[in-house]
């Protein structure tokens, strides 16, 4: 009886306050049990494989094979510190139904789209020893204006998402901003690196914790990891052994066919 009425009061609710897909506002499915409906998630562009098994960027096919044709570098590593371990991202933003999730978690208030996303971060392959590794999730702190903007950090509600799934801690008192920043969206490769110099500092907290500690930065989108990197050296310098970063969104860099 307690199951029936159950079942009776979540379709009097839906009938009175019909859910809505987050991404496209149109009605959810019965079978749809996040927030975001399940024709955005078939729509959505997932990064393709084969990908650099460290940055997880897509590569070309011949980068599989042997031979003076052989790609033996990523390039999209290139801009990585040589102490990021791996990176990993799963869809292709901005644009498209993926592009409309993130929107809508940081600027349309959908603060739960979180979970929906961080369940698809958790489906992604990592190398064994990262697995094995890692310590914590940090997510990359907002500005305070951003932050009383927008009520909460959707860095932060990713990574404590995400960290059910892996059973880590969220480490949120180790890394802060040190000043605002202008919004990365439409600013150059170059002016994206000035933007964020000097941009984050460690906390009080932040050796004690960090020393010897393989942790995982968390972010919404990466574009061209300025923001990252410029986390990683902070954490880098205060103790931390490696760096690694999840995001659930990534730029397609030049050359690349999403």
């Amino acid at each position: 009886m307690t199951g029936v009425a159950r079942a009776l009061g979540a379709g009097l609710l839906d009938l009175l306050l019909p859910r809505a897909c987050a991404a496209c506002e149109r009605p959810l499915a019965p079978a749809d049990r996040g927030l975001v409906c399940g024709v955005c998630w078939s729509r959505a562009t997932p990064l393709p494989h084969p990908q650099c098994a460290r940055c997880g960027h897509p590569v070309p096919r011949q980068a599989l094979r042997r031979g003076p044709h052989a790609v033996t570098t990523c390039r999209w590593c290139e801009q990585l510190r040589p102490f990021i371990r791996a990176g990993r991202s799963a869809y292709w933003v901005p644009g498209g139904p993926a592009g409309a999730m993130v929107h809508a978690l940081k600027y349309d208030g959908w603060a739960r789209v979180a979970d929906d996303l961080a369940a698809r971060l958790a489906r992604l392959h990592w190398p064994r020893d990262v697995e094995e590794e890692r310590r914590a999730l940090v997510p990359v702190p907002l500005s305070g204006t951003r932050m009383r903007e927008r009520g909460f950090n959707q860095s932060e509600r990713l990574a404590r998402a995400l960290a059910r799934s892996w059973r880590v801690p969220v480490w949120d008192d180790v890394l802060e901003r040190a000043r605002d920043t202008r919004t990365q969206t439409r600013l150059t490769p170059g002016d994206r690196l000035r933007n964020v110099s000097g941009a984050f500092r460690a906390t009080a907290a932040a050796r004690a914790r960090l020393a010897g500690a393989h942790v995982v930065l968390v972010d919404d989108v990466v574009t061209t990891a300025a923001t990252l990197n410029a986390c990683a050296d902070v954490l880098f310098a205060s103790g931390a052994r490696v760096i690694s970063f999840v995001t659930f969104g990534r730029a397609p860099a030049a050359g690349d066919r999403p």
